[in-house]
């Protein structure tokens, strides 16, 4: 027997063996039809017995191993069931001839046999035959099962008449010796009376008697004719036999204590409804040994000489005793080289029994025997059949990678050198088979988690060796999946030269095949899942980038909570609701539909060369999204480098990025981000909201570097610089223009001063945007303009160290030039400056600098309907340069009582000539570094006049801010009315000029005295008025009208007065004469009553007087000392001074 049977399992010792095979040609798919209906009928219930008869089927059985029948009768064919068609009455004898020939082959064991016959009709088929049974088709076999009964209960019959017959102790006969083929050379000539030889016969055939009761399900009588057998053959050495009835007492043991079988779940046989009660308990390891009772015993089972023979022995073995008696027999049948099958077999049938009682490393001792058992030359089919086996059985005790390196095996032995035609599909299945065994799994996710598990390097070869196979199979697209997760799963694991070898390889396949994300379904149905490149590169964190400033949504104010909805009525919860992973986390900025977005991942390139990534790209959900695609290249082991992914979301809603696209070595790859470990994001989900318009900004002045502290240079736009004297103005023309596809339907424009070193005066900046409205929708592609004015007023005033160094340089403020060059007008003090004349000169230069943001608002299409608009900041930075410094300011009054003269001492600190001018008054040229009097008569002022804050903001307002805005409207009106224009006059391209503010300059002090007083008087003589520029003539001896008024400008109510008018003359040398009696002579009183003058009215005095000689007369107008008048300030009480020149009469003619 060369061919073993690597399926035999313990229990199938209780079997009896029944043939089925095809007669003539029968389509194979019904024969297996019909034979799976046939082996269904695989236990018997024998009518008129409580026993059962098992059946073992097999289809194909090598006559050769029938031979062994006698050694081990469960190998013996004893039914045969052959199966044919046979259409017509004609091919009836030639189909019966040859099931005789059939039936002649196993003649020599055959109990009994039958023949199905299908598609014979006629007088044959209605023939009442035992042995043939037929049917008119495949189809119509309705009692095939039940046939197939009948004929195992033929069997039974025959069985147990055979039992009976070697059972019963027949005295005087002579018992035969029974041999296995290669035996029965070996016993010519021996002595057949001898003791020895009839003790051998008995032995041995006490121990086919155990295996007929064995198959005849007498269980007990089996196990007694075992024992009895065991002590015969050991008595002789007969170790062959010897082995087999140890073998058989195992057996039977082990269908006593596991009667589920050892075969496993899918071989298993059912528990026998015959079986006793409590035979699901004896099953367990330790089970109570049983004891056979020679007086239970049937006489048609054993004689009582038999059994008082074993007396009270232990029949049934513990399972211990099992696996023991088993390791005997198989090194009884270890002695014998034409034995290696059974040995074979016997070691089989061991580990499933230790298999089952969970004893995997004595069972492992079973199978590496097996291992080195030698059956000879087997063929190469035989081999794969073997170590497929030995896989099996070391997969059912648990050693998984043992139970992987025999399937590795096998898979190679497919496609031995010998083959010639390799079976590399058998080859590459098998490979897949070994997979658990080596912890490797074909999805590229369970390495993504944790640690690694197996021995990579064996992994990797196995991984190879699926590649070869599955390009030797001429499946290029398994190559390039599996090499694939070779380099994702086993990259830390490669060696540089490794990696290159396999990236090289994959080129070359995806040359021809080029990988991609699609699952790849085998024809046994298993599915192999996409192997997304994660590691090629590395990305590290990945970012959702906001939009440029310039193109950020702002919402309106107003509109802010109107979509916003809450999960829950209250306003904070201890509880936190699970919001997800933090990569589902909603991001606080929103994108715009069809505007460009950007995503940052940081990634690096592990492989030791340069990497070349085509293709690779954003994956989204929840929008319609439009990815540009990016290509780049990586150095050798880069480490962190940052890549922006863009993309333009077509449609508004929420937009998550689940992960990119790329394609490297020409496989394509979708890497999610929830399957990347140790990836760092902010969140994936922003809003996307409807598209907004877009503008573009452009000036008339040169950008600048210049950034606006504390504004950042992504927060602008644009910045323009210019360089200006202190009270230049330049016009700046800005540009907008409708770059997007939406129309600008609404524009704002506001601008903030940065620098707060500086107080500016007047507007910075300042523009009108009523010229730009009309504009409005702007259409797309359309541009407007807008002109802003940036003037520059700061302060003008000299500082003290200035002032201090002009005092020491001697430099009067008379009105004489200075003729000294700069550096030695600014010469710096020895004890405190430094003696660099460069560096004073430095100190001096007082370039000071403006910087301010003018933001422009516009929105326009459907975002505006949402309430969103976007911003455009310019910066605005300002070099200003000092034009002239008012070192000096005082006052002194003018010939009219609302007139005085503003003397301004005025520095030129330019290297350039400049024109100083102001309203009425002539030009005063000033040299570089050359200081001058400038006097101005101005009008007083009324600054009660000027708006007044209403109470409301009084009451709320800082009164230093209402102060400082209170002098500020009195230096604008100040302003207004000198005038100071300075003019640049060195060379005609450089002519500039800008107006010069004496704002910062004015001290409280001369405030006052340019202040117009709040009691106005007006003095009239002969109905003109008086002012001290100003003198009336009139004759002598006519009486001269004097008209006093007061109007009261102030808050309260003055009053009452008294007036004195007291006339004298001025010599002009110093002289006044007020004894002028004799010459002047008052109308009535000199003294004018003036009673309580309500605020905003007036009062008037009238008197006269009467000039006696002629002359110039001077009336001084005096206030009599009285308490209504101390309260008041004596600057309220300054009357004009009244000039009269008496003049002769002229004669009359003829007089």
């Amino acid at each position: 027997m060369s061919v073993p049977d690597y399926m035999q399992c313990a229990e199938d010792h209780q079997t009896v063996l029944v043939v089925v095979q095809p007669v003539g040609i029968v389509p194979e798919d019904q024969f297996f039809k019909i034979y799976k209906r046939i082996a269904s009928v695989s236990q018997v219930s024998i009518r008129d017995s409580q026993r059962l008869l098992y059946i073992r089927y097999r289809h194909h059985y090598l006559p050769e191993n029938n031979e062994w029948g006698d050694f081990q009768t469960h190998r013996k064919v004893v039914g045969l069931i052959s199966i044919t068609t046979c259409n017509t009455a004609k091919e009836w004898p030639q189909t019966a001839e040859r099931f005789h020939g059939q039936k002649e082959v196993y003649s020599s064991t055959l109990y009994d046999s039958r023949l199905l016959v299908f598609g014979l009709q006629g007088e044959i088929a209605e023939q009442q035959r035992t042995d043939v049974a037929f049917y008119s088709s495949f189809e119509d076999c309705s009692d095939v099962e039940k046939r197939v009964e009948d004929f195992v209960e033929s069997i039974f019959i025959v069985l147990e008449s055979k039992r009976l017959d070697r059972a019963t102790d027949k005295s005087g006969d002579k018992i035969p010796l029974l041999c296995v083929p290669f035996e029965k050379k070996d016993f010519v000539g021996l002595d057949t009376d001898s003791r020895h030889y009839k003790k051998r016969c008995q032995g041995r055939m006490r121990k086919h008697v155990g295996d007929l009761c064995l198959q005849a399900n007498m269980l007990q009588d089996a196990l007694v004719h075992y024992h009895m057998s065991v002590e015969l053959l050991r008595g002789v050495n007969d170790f062959l036999w010897l082995g087999a009835a140890l073998e058989g007492l195992c057996s039977a043991s082990v269908i006593f204590h596991y009667p589920g079988g050892t075969a496993g779940k899918t071989l298993g046989r059912k528990p026998s409804v015959s079986q006793p009660a409590d035979a699901g308990k004896r099953h367990r390891p330790g089970a109570q040994e049983v004891l056979i009772d020679p007086g239970a015993l049937t006489a048609n089972g054993i004689s009582a000489d038999t059994s008082t023979e074993i007396g009270r022995a232990k029949n049934c073995l513990s399972p211990e005793d099992i696996i023991e008696k088993y390791k005997e027999a198989i090194s009884y049948y270890g002695k014998y080289k034409n034995a290696g099958v059974i040995e074979l077999e016997a070691c089989v049938k061991a580990v499933r029994v230790l298999a089952i009682q969970k004893r995997a490393r004595e069972a492992s001792e079973f199978l590496q025997n097996a291992v080195y058992i030698n059956l000879g030359q087997l063929s190469e089919e035989e081999k794969i059949q073997r170590y497929s086996i030995l896989s099996e059985l070391y997969e059912l005790i648990g050693f998984h990678r043992k139970s992987a390196f025999f399937k590795r095996v096998a898979a190679m032995q497919c496609v031995a050198p010998t083959i010639p035609e390799p079976g590399w599909r058998a080859c590459y299945k098998l490979l897949l088979e070994t997979l658990p065994g080596y912890s490797l799994s074909l999805d590229p996710k369970d390495f993504s988690k944790g640690t690694h598990r197996g021995w990579a390097a064996v992994q990797m070869r196995l991984l190879h060796e699926l590649v070869y196979a599955s390009r030797r199979m001429g499946n290029p697209g398994l190559s390039v999946r599996h090499l694939s997760f070779l380099l994702q799963t086993m990259l830390d694991f490669l060696s540089d030269q490794e990696k290159k070898e396999v990236t090289q390889s994959l080129e070359n396949y995806t040359s021809k095949c080029p990988g991609g994300m699609e699952v790849i379904t085998l024809p046994d149905g298993l599915k192999l899942l996409p192997v997304p490149f994660t590691k090629l590169p590395i990305v590290k964190s990945v970012k959702l980038l906001n939009l440029p400033v310039s193109l950020r949504p702002h919402k309106v104010k107003g509109l802010l909570g109107q979509n916003m909805s809450s999960a829950s009525p209250f306003i904070y919860s201890p509880i936190i609701m699970h919001r997800g992973e933090e990569r589902c986390k909603k991001i606080d900025f929103q994108w715009v539909q069809g505007d460009v977005c950007e995503v940052q991942l940081m990634v690096y390139n592990p492989m030791p060369y340069e990497l070349r990534v085509e293709n690779m790209g954003l994956l989204t959900s929840g929008v319609e999204f439009e990815s540009l695609p990016a290509a780049l290249s990586l150095p050798a082991e880069s480490g962190l480098y940052p890549v922006t992914l863009v993309g333009v979301p077509r449609t508004a809603g929420n937009i998550t990025v689940n992960g990119y696209h790329t394609a490297v070595f020409g496989v394509t790859s979708d890497c999610m981000l929830e399957g990347l470990a140790g990836v760092k994001t902010s969140g994936c989900l922003v809003e996307v909201i409807p598209s907004l318009a877009r503008l573009q900004l452009s000036t008339s002045l040169p950008r600048s570097a210049h950034t606006p502290q504390p504004m950042s240079k992504e927060e602008l736009s644009s910045t323009v610089s210019v360089q200006l004297f202190n009270g230049e103005t330049q016009q700046l023309t800005i540009t907008l223009e409708n770059i997007g596809s939406e129309d600008i339907e609404s524009l704002e424009v506001a601008s903030k001063t940065v620098t707060t070193k500086e107080k500016v005066f007047g507007d910075f900046l300042s523009w009108n945007l009523e010229e730009a409205l009309p504009n409005l929708p702007l259409k797309s592609g359309q541009a407007m303009t807008l002109t802003v004015n940036i003037q520059v007023k700061l302060d003008f005033s000299g500082q003290e160290n200035l002032l201090q160094d002009l005092n020491d340089d001697g430099i009067s403020v008379t009105g004489l030039p200075i003729s000294s060059p700069l550096r030695q007008v600014l010469k710096p003090r020895a004890e405190t400056k430094p003696v660099s004349s460069e560096s004073g000169k430095a100190e001096y230069s007082h370039i000071k600098t403006l910087e301010a943001v003018m933001t422009f608002k516009y929105s326009g299409g459907a975002g505006k309907v949402e309430g969103y608009y976007r911003e455009l900041s310019l910066g605005v930075h300002v070099d200003v340069e000092p034009s002239v410094f008012f070192t000096r300011v005082s006052t002194l009054p003018a010939t009219s009582t609302r007139q005085c003269h503003l003397l301004l001492d005025i520095f030129n600190p330019t290297e350039h000539e400049l024109t100083v001018s102001a309203k009425n008054n002539q030009d005063l040229v000033l040299h570089a570094s050359e200081c001058q009097r400038m006097a101005i008569q101005v009008d007083k002022f009324d600054f009660e006049s000027l708006p007044q804050p209403d109470q409301e903001t009084a009451r709320f307002t800082n009164p230093k801010q209402l102060e400082e805005e209170r002098q500020h409207a009195q230096g604008c009106q100040i302003n207004s009315k000198l005038g100071i224009f300075v003019l640049n006059c060195t060379h005609p391209s450089l002519r500039r000029n800008g107006e010069a503010s004496v704002e910062g300059v004015l001290n409280q002090l001369v405030l006052e005295h340019l202040q117009l007083a709040p009691l106005q008087w007006d003095v009239l003589v002969n109905g003109k008025p008086c002012d001290c520029d100003v003198f009336v003539d009139c004759k002598v001896g006519e009486a001269v009208s004097l008209e006093v008024k007061l109007t009261n400008l102030s808050k309260n109510p003055v009053g009452p007065l008294a007036l004195t008018v007291v006339p004298y003359q001025d010599y002009q040398n110093g002289v006044q004469n007020y004894d002028l009696e004799d010459a002047v002579t008052f109308i009535g009183s000199n003294t004018f009553y003036i009673e309580t003058v309500k605020p905003k009215e007036n009062s008037v005095c009238v008197g006269a007087l009467l000039f006696l000689y002629t002359g110039d007369f001077y009336l001084n107008i005096k206030f009599q000392d009285d308490s209504a008048g101390r309260e008041l300030p004596l600057a309220w009480f300054t009357l004009p001074s009244v000039h009269i020149r008496a003049l002769d009469t002229p004669l009359q003619a003829g007089a």
